[in-house]
């Protein structure tokens, strides 16, 4: 061999070795099993980020919860334990004042909306935050929109008036029912069904995949589409990791991520539509509200009061609203 074939080949064998060892294996959580669209969109993001890097990032995703439940996985995102969470908005409110902002009720006019809001400069500042936070959001996911359910068509605020409406867990949602005049019955999700079926509760709210697949249609007879709550999912990246990436790196694992997440988005609807089928062929009467005006003027007291308490929400509030 020539000196100069020897050199050559000495050079590759070290860059081959140098490439290897900056190579970046990362690891993904994602609560959701096969069959499910953000599953699906997790596989895919790992095949894309790989090709876009050019193999200079990879990604193993875990998926159904393994690596822990939402909260560890949250905690273990921000200290770089997992360098990627697939998360839902609601549970970083506590962590993220700005995440708050899609759990106010009907902030978003529609899911279009709630997109456009989260795309724009509210979207950016709610971004900004997570990521000082050390939960940088590379983009967002659709996870529907929560509709009203229960023995009576709901086409206005006075309509919910005397009802006993399960609710999650938040002082934001109970206060949602209350305004309207109903009674908010915060319980656990696997409670529902019974008590609907039982009558210790008149209804509830969810999206329509939910809605159906939990069985929460055998025991109501309407779904009112009131779309109060849009809370969206993230594919969110510990900020340090992201941050030590070159820019062309950076950009190229964003770039991968939102392809996933306009995949993701697409499922999402394909599903949910399907799931609507399944509930009005199987008897569930879906009526639409064309304004949701009176219920957004019946929030005013839960705004107020949540600004409140938090008047330095105010600017990003009105930011959002103020969205076409």
């Amino acid at each position: 061999m020539t000196f100069a074939k020897a050199l050559f080949a000495a050079t590759t064998a070290l860059t081959l070795v140098a490439s290897a060892a900056s190579a970046e294996n990362w690891r993904a959580w994602n609560i959701h099993n096969d069959g499910h669209p953000n599953t699906a969109a997790m596989d895919k993001f790992a095949e894309l980020i790989d090709t876009a890097t050019g193999g200079e990032v990879t990604l193993d995703v875990f998926h159904g919860g393994v690596l822990g439940s939402q909260p560890d996985a949250l905690e273990q995102v921000r200290i770089g334990a997992i360098e990627i969470g697939n998360f839902n908005l609601g549970p970083i409110g506590p962590m993220v004042k700005e995440a708050n902002l899609v759990s106010l009720p009907f902030i978003f006019k529609s899911v279009p909306h709630m997109f456009r809001v989260l795309e724009g400069e509210a979207g950016q500042t709610v971004a900004a935050a997570m990521g000082e936070a050390g939960i940088l959001p590379l983009a967002w996911f659709d996870a529907g929109a929560r509709s009203f359910y229960s023995q009576k068509p709901i086409n206005t605020p006075d309509d919910v008036a005397g009802l006993k409406i399960r609710v999650m867990n938040n002082d934001l949602y109970t206060s949602m029912i209350s305004a309207m005049g109903g009674n908010p019955s915060p319980m656990a999700f696997s409670e529902v069904q019974q008590a609907l079926k039982t009558g210790v509760v008149d209804g509830a709210e969810n999206n329509f995949p939910s809605f159906k697949n939990v069985g929460h249609y055998e025991v109501t007879t309407h779904y009112s589409l009131s779309e109060h709550l849009i809370i969206p999912e993230c594919i969110c990246v510990n900020t340090e990791k992201f941050n030590a990436l070159s820019a062309e790196m950076q950009e190229a694992v964003r770039g991968a991520a939102q392809e996933a997440a306009l995949f993701q988005r697409e499922q999402w609807a394909i599903g949910s539509e399907q799931a609507r089928k399944d509930v009005e062929a199987a008897g569930i009467a879906v009526n639409e509200i064309a304004d949701k005006g009176p219920f957004q003027a019946a929030m005013d007291s839960v705004y107020a009061d949540y600004l409140a308490a938090n008047p330095d929400m105010k600017a990003l509030v009105e930011m959002a609203q103020a969205t076409e």
